[in-house]
């Protein structure tokens, strides 16, 4: 404690934490840690991995960042080690901050720190448990999210909540642009968590039962297109799973990535079957989807070619309404 001029008594709220992560989605929340009252002793995580055309050995980014700091960095290929306990008894933990670590922690390390593990989750839990939030949200057509900090127990993502923050998402943002977003919102929300658990201003509270539901991990075959569902849910698909897995359908034997997809509204009448080709202008491919919707394909790559508007693809391909895409 220190005393100001005003004579006011205020806390330092310093803790010494011990900071695991990997992606870039975790670094604001590190560099925010390096710049507060708080003490990072030690970073972990993951190992180095090939990366590339040339599978160049590449450390991650959290790495990269706690090293130019000056930061101990250990990148255990399993945390269930004396080795990863003793060094996180060793450095006098208060907390442990978890951000996109990429690996459940073991039980034997939850209860070394004074305040446990701090997690950060990008959704407003108990709304997407699990791997991939960010993407889910958007593939669910929610209009807001956020993030939340909560203690980690051994399941996932169910532990007690401590702070939430919720933020709207935009008119067709994509996951590449909401990550980005939620990674410095969930930065300033950590050190606000560390300052009030010094301090004693927040306890944590149980998940409610209600509005549970877990994400699934994204996976390669998510992208292929399934046109018997509605406009708006593609759309959506497209935006949570862009920039990976993407989506793509097969046009004349071949595979076309789709990179602008949008619903027509209100719909052009008719019955074609799903996948059919109402129309193909300059402004767009025009295909039928379930339930009499349809959407318009507004930019694209063929296997092999550079992505370009639909204008440009269709000087070279001459799309004709009655044409499938399957």
């Amino acid at each position: 404690m220190k005393k100001l001029r005003s004579n006011l008594v205020v806390h330092s709220c310093a803790m010494k934490v011990v900071f695991f992560g990997t992606p870039d989605f975790a670094v604001p929340t590190l560099g925010r840690l390096l710049e507060s009252s708080h003490d990072v002793v030690l970073v972990v995580t993951r190992p180095d991995k090939e990366v590339g055309r040339h599978q160049v050995l590449t450390p991650p980014p959290v790495a990269m960042v706690a090293r130019a700091r000056g930061i101990d960095v250990m990148q255990p290929a399993i945390l269930k080690t004396e080795e990863v306990a003793a060094a996180l008894a060793g450095c006098g933990a208060d907390a442990a901050v978890v951000v996109a670590y990429g690996k459940l922690i073991p039980s034997n390390l939850l209860e070394i720190p004074r305040f446990g593990f701090i997690n950060l989750h990008p959704s407003l839990l108990p709304r997407h448990r699990g791997p991939s939030p960010i993407q889910w949200a958007l593939v669910c057509g929610d209009r807001a999210t956020g993030v939340t900090t909560m203690q980690l127990d051994e399941g996932m993502d169910t532990g007690p909540i401590l702070l939430q923050e919720r933020i709207e998402i935009d008119d067709g943002e994509t996951a590449e642009l909401l990550a980005p977003r939620l990674a410095e919102l969930g930065a300033g929300l950590v050190v606000r968590t560390l300052d009030e658990l010094e301090a004693g201003s927040v306890s944590p509270r149980p998940q409610p039962n209600d509005g549970v539901n877990t994400s699934p991990m994204l996976r390669r075959n998510f992208a292929k297109v399934d046109w018997s569902m509605p406009a708006r849910q593609l759309v959506n698909r497209l935006r949570g799973f862009t920039p990976w897995p993407g989506l793509y359908t097969k046009f004349r034997g071949g595979r076309l990535k789709i990179f602008g997809l949008e619903e027509v509204t209100p719909p052009p009448p008719g019955s074609e079957q799903p996948g059919t080709v109402i129309a193909a202008t300059s402004e767009g491919i025009v295909v039928r989807s379930g339930k009499a919707t349809a959407v318009r394909i507004t930019e694209v790559q063929r296997e092999g070619r550079r992505r370009m508007p639909v204008d440009a693809f269709l000087i070279g391909e001459r799309v004709s309404r009655g044409e499938t895409l399957s």
